[in-house]
């Protein structure tokens, strides 16, 4: 839907994740006005942060900090694990190898996805099988990325839960063979000084407008460096600046579908012309990689009874994404 929102929401979700889980709470005063708020967030915005998402802050900076600290290597250490379509589009983009609209972004990033075996989907999943390529320095990448995506996920599925209420679904609308296997992806991303980048290649743009492919998207943000911008309705281009203790949230164009445009998935963009280095760790929460993805019938029943989006199968959404969004 959206709106000429000037702000983006901040909600407190602390009593809401102690609760979601226990179906004696449904009438639970605290837990429905976190659920409230998420409507209002999703309807008016399609953005918001969380406070109190029991992530612990310790972790949240470690995961910058070796992002950072792998950024900083040589580009002869960073290309051991490049990004190929034969690694299963997993590993290293060096700057401008990400394209949005047809044009390159300033930013070189380490993407990750849920590891695929071979033939599990068949001919729809090859493209992406394959296993994550993790770097050897810092030496705690792997073991601190992984233990940051478990509690992401977990996370993710507690708020998803909240966004299925507000939408008038039951508690587990977004699980099972929807989204209760997510193909999670992870997006490590970094955005060079632009003096740092040579001038015939060099723009603002450190990514591109875009909406997010999937259902929900959490951003870990650099503190003090404000670089991430989201449209109205009216086009004017809105900050969200890093807030501390929270991550920044959006929602995807596989909700926009399912909610049949009850909730709208909202344009943003990174305009990067910050004097320092900036880190940006992006943890997309996505349906099953074979869900298909069609409008709810309880979200038809507040849209005029009719879908306004035809079916999709999510994992033929993502791998053309994915194979237009690089280049080698």
């Amino acid at each position: 839907m959206g709106s000429d929102f000037q702000a983006i929401p901040i909600i407190d979700i602390s009593a809401f994740l102690e609760k979601i889980d226990d179906p004696r709470m449904g009438d639970d005063k605290e837990l429905l006005e976190v659920i409230r708020q998420l409507d209002d967030a999703c309807k008016e915005a399609g953005f918001f942060y969380v406070k109190g998402h029991g992530i612990p802050d310790s972790l949240v900076k470690e995961v910058k900090d070796a992002t950072s600290k792998f950024f900083n290597l040589p580009n002869e250490e960073k290309v051991k694990i490049k990004m190929t379509p034969a690694s299963g589009y997993r590993g290293y983009q060096e700057v401008a190898e990400n394209i949005t609209l047809g044009k390159p972004d300033m930013h070189e990033a380490i993407d990750c996805y849920r590891e695929m075996e071979a033939g599990k989907y068949g001919a729809l999943g090859q493209p992406l099988e394959g296993s994550n390529l993790w770097p050897d320095y810092p030496s705690n990448f792997k073991v601190v990325m992984e233990e940051y995506i478990c509690l992401l996920r977990d996370l993710s599925r507690k708020i998803m839960r909240g966004i299925a209420l507000a939408l008038g679904g039951p508690l587990d609308a977004f699980e099972g063979d929807r989204a209760g296997d997510s193909f999670w992806v992870m997006r490590l991303i970094g955005y060079p000084v632009l003096s740092d980048i040579p001038e015939m290649q060099r723009t603002e743009t450190g990514c591109g407008a875009h909406t997010d492919y999937g259902l929900l998207t959490l951003v870990n943000q650099d503190d003090e460096i404000n670089a991430l911008q989201v449209r109205n309705r009216s086009g004017e281009w809105i900050s969200a600046p890093p807030i501390p203790d929270t991550f920044v949230c959006n929602i995807g164009d596989m909700l926009k579908i399912w909610s049949n445009g009850l909730y709208e998935s909202t344009l943003h963009r990174v305009i990067n012309n910050s004097p320092k280095y900036r880190v940006s760790v992006a943890f997309f929460y996505e349906p099953n990689f074979d869900a298909a993805v069609e409008p709810f019938d309880f979200c038809m029943q507040k849209t005029g009874g009719t879908p306004k989006f035809g079916k999709v199968v999510y994992g033929e959404h993502l791998v053309g994404k994915v194979g237009s969004n690089f280049r080698y």
